[in-house]
């Protein structure tokens, strides 16, 4: 035990881990540019955007969304594409996925939709009745299930996939003029997605096939890119709109709010230490510079507290010291010390307290955020029985081509088969409000599959109900009950 080198060595090994991320654990970083390729000044202040021509340093991970570190890059799930701005006023951490829309509207909900798509607490095995129990149960899912569903749910590696803030924001230009704004990054590679078949394969002969394929081509000088856009809703036109803008189920149509090209994404740089660049990244929706912030879109603002509570927990409270999170052109101003790994040197004679008589950071009225006007009550309340079927619908009928609906119907039949029957009935009955063409399909495909494994307790039960008239089915949990009690 006197040979330290020997005991520096297993005492940093045992201490290598940190805890990975609850979502997006599994993922791969690369590093670029963003170029301004066209004015948007009258809509925003920010710097980033302030010439034609303009670079700005990015980082971006690329990740799946529920499953492990060690899971595999070809799974039916959501691509999450965030991206971190090194900008002249600090940085902005632009946090989405490749789909426009996602399962939820209500933070509230965040928490559970994440479990319901782990492992079973008490098998440690994914589990279809948790994932389409809640899916079934909140039928504002149905348009990124129907996403997710489709071919692209299955991305052909990170380089030809879209990517999207997702959210609502608000930009502010220098007039202190305000609208709301969605982003888009649409992939220069051309979208391509994987079959079943292909991405089956894949988990078994090469499951870091996305993360290599990126990798790879960064390397051979083959630099992926992204053309950046937004659209743009005047707060008059958000009064009138006949959805909730704010709804992260829901798209803004492309034909009312075009798509306004802004500048372009990069990558030409692989991470030298994945460790500290990738696993140590930490992105914060809540990092926004003068002239980009948040919208009263109910999930976004759930996450300007939940992002940097996460990697307080995962890498300590002075993660923003970081190499690859602090930020590059602008100092950062708070009254914050000490701490584990505080590898800032603020000057000893400098205040930590506010206000104070000695020199030290205060407001700055260019970085104030705009005023907004709020009308009406405000409380907790379920927001499933808004419209959750006009805009999947649309997706349904007029964007996917009659082979892709075969696909779409054919992929959610075969995840859905494996859940409990009185769960696959109000799926397909979720299904069938959007189209009935849509339920139909995939119950005659579910049809067969229970008919060949044998799962005919549904039938069972109502042959039972209709005997004994005093058992009835419960709403809630799907469960039968009796008049007088479960």
């Amino acid at each position: 035990m006197q040979d330290v080198v020997f005991t520096d060595e297993m005492a940093h090994f045992g201490r290598e881990r940190i805890p990975e991320r609850v979502v997006h654990a599994k993922g791969a970083g690369a590093f670029g540019y963003f170029e301004v390729t066209d004015d948007i000044t009258k809509y925003t202040k920010a710097k980033v955007f302030d010439q034609i021509g303009k670079k700005t340093d990015i980082a971006v991970r690329f990740s799946t969304v529920a499953g492990e570190q060690g899971s595999a890059d070809t799974v039916r799930d959501p691509r999450g594409f965030a991206v971190k701005f090194y900008t002249d006023e600090g940085n902005w951490d632009l946090v989405g996925n490749n789909t426009p829309i996602f399962f939820i509207r209500d933070a509230m909900l965040f928490p559970s939709f994440i479990h319901s798509q782990k492992r079973n607490p008490q098998t440690n095995l994914k589990d279809p009745d948790m994932a389409w129990d809640f899916w079934s149960l909140r039928p504002e899912s149905l348009h990124q299930v129907s996403f997710l569903f489709s071919d692209r749910g299955i991305p052909d590696g990170f380089r030809f996939m879209n990517g999207y803030g997702s959210h609502t924001f608000k930009l502010v230009n220098a007039q202190g003029e305000a609208v709301y704004c969605k982003f888009h990054y649409k992939t220069n590679q051309g979208i391509k997605n994987l079959t079943v078949e292909e991405a089956d394969k894949l988990v078994v002969k090469d499951p870091d096939y996305a993360t290599r394929d990126l990798f790879q081509a960064i390397a051979k000088k083959s630099f992926p890119s992204w053309t950046m856009y937004i659209q743009v809703m005047t707060f008059e036109h958000a009064e009138k709109c006949p959805f909730n803008p704010f709804d992260l189920t829901k798209v803004w149509p492309h034909a009312k709010y075009p798509l306004i090209r802004v500048g372009k994404f990069v990558l030409n740089r692989n991470p030298e230490n994945y460790f500290a660049e990738v696993e140590q990244i930490a992105f914060d929706p809540s990092n926004m510079p003068p002239g980009i912030e948040p919208s009263p879109d109910k999930m976004l603002q759930g996450r300007l507290f939940s992002y940097p509570d996460t990697h307080r927990y995962r890498l300590g409270p002075n993660y923003l010291h970081i190499p690859v999170n602090s930020p590059r052109a602008a100092n950062a101003c708070h009254y914050q010390r000490d701490g584990p790994m505080c590898m800032f040197a603020h000057p000893s004679h400098v205040p930590n307290y506010y206000p104070n008589s000695f020199t030290s950071p205060r407001d700055i009225p260019k970085h104030k955020e705009s005023t907004c006007i709020s009308s009406g009550d405000i409380d907790r309340h379920d927001s499933s029985e808004e419209d959750n079927v006009s805009q999947v619908g649309a997706f349904y009928r007029r964007t996917l081509k009659p082979e892709e609906r075969q696909r779409l119907c054919e992929n959610v039949a075969g995840s859905l088969k494996d859940a409990q029957l009185f769960i696959q009935e109000r799926a397909v009955k979720n299904f069938r409000d959007i189209d009935p063409e849509y339920g139909s399909r995939i119950q005659a495909l579910l049809d067969k599959y229970n008919a060949a494994s044998g799962k005919k307790v549904g039938v069972l039960f109502k042959a039972i109900m209709y005997i004994f008239p005093q058992f009835k089915k419960c709403h809630h949990c799907g469960c039968y009950m009796t008049k007088i009690g479960i």
